[in-house]
């Protein structure tokens, strides 16, 4: 893309995102992640209904009257968005690749938390971790990380999701928001997404396509694996060939269901051309 092709898209995406963080997710969004604690505010004069455990009684000593401590949830949240810009996720037949969705949806999260003054930080990753953006609050942090959502090119082809959540736990101490968004082809990653899950609030985005799951019918072709370079002949009209492709798939996505449930982690499951906005607002509202 050119520089003004760039701006543009960028334009679009704010444009976007910042609707439907205004009309629909900024109440779901907060409710759905809590924030660190209770911090004392001020003092007030006590009201029925209020709780008497609250009642401060020095002050109401001095001022001769009864009055209670009141609170306020101290929100200020670190939001992490671990993405996997490996070779698999520029596929796409359903008017936009998994990448184009992944950062549709990085976009609505970042301006989420941006209007509840929650700082974001972004980290591309695919055999290794390509890109790091520390986090920070701020309109034009996160103008920078949607421009690098659409921009950013990836070094490496292959995805290791190891190395990213490894890296997300040596660069934070405190509990964050992390969500990882990829298509998940990956194995081995149970053990480091557990480690996560206990530091951190973790939700996979698993993205997919429909012809992840099923091949189109055109005879025989020459596919080739975008991230080993690998190539075969299909013959995409064989019924065992159809039926193998499509058990593959499906290994992939429960695989996925199993390991973020026994690590105790959230997990979600988007398609291309897929409203995602739904998805989302159904798992806030969930979560809250």
């Amino acid at each position: 893309m050119t520089a003004s092709e760039i701006l543009k898209k960028v334009r679009e995406l704010q444009i976007k995102s910042k609707k439907l963080t205004n009309h629909l997710f900024t109440g779901e969004y907060h409710t759905a992640f809590k924030g660190q604690g209770m911090a004392f505010k001020e003092v007030k004069e006590y009201s029925a209904g209020d709780d008497i455990r609250f009642i401060d009684w020095n002050v109401s000593a001095r001022m001769n009257g009864t009055y209670s401590k009141v609170f306020e949830e101290e929100r200020e949240l670190s939001v992490f968005l671990l993405v996997d810009a490996s070779a698999s996720n520029l596929f796409g037949t359903q008017s936009q690749s998994k990448k184009d969705l992944i950062t549709e949806i990085c976009a609505v999260l970042a301006f989420s938390a941006l209007s509840n003054n929650d700082k974001t930080g972004l980290i591309f990753f695919t055999d290794t971790v390509e890109k790091y953006i520390p986090s920070s609050k701020g309109r034009d942090h996160v103008l920078y990380m949607v421009r690098e959502l659409l921009t950013f090119e990836a070094k490496a082809k292959q995805t290791n999701i190891v190395k990213a959540l490894q890296f997300l736990n040596n660069i934070t101490r405190h509990k964050s928001i992390v969500f990882v968004l990829s298509d998940f082809a990956d194995e081995g990653y149970h053990e480091s997404l557990r480690v996560a899950a206990k530091k951190h609030d973790v939700i996979g985005i698993q993205v997919y396509d429909k012809n992840d799951h099923t091949l189109p019918d055109i005879g025989l072709i020459q596919v080739q694996d975008a991230e080993t370079g690998k190539s075969v002949w299909l013959d995409t009209s064989d019924t065992i060939t159809k039926y193998n492709y499509q058990m593959q798939f499906a290994k992939i996505q429960n695989d996925t269901k199993n390991v973020f449930r026994t690590a105790g982690a959230d997990l979600l499951q988007i398609a291309t051309g897929e409203y995602y906005v739904k998805t989302l607002q159904q798992f806030f509202i969930k979560r809250a």
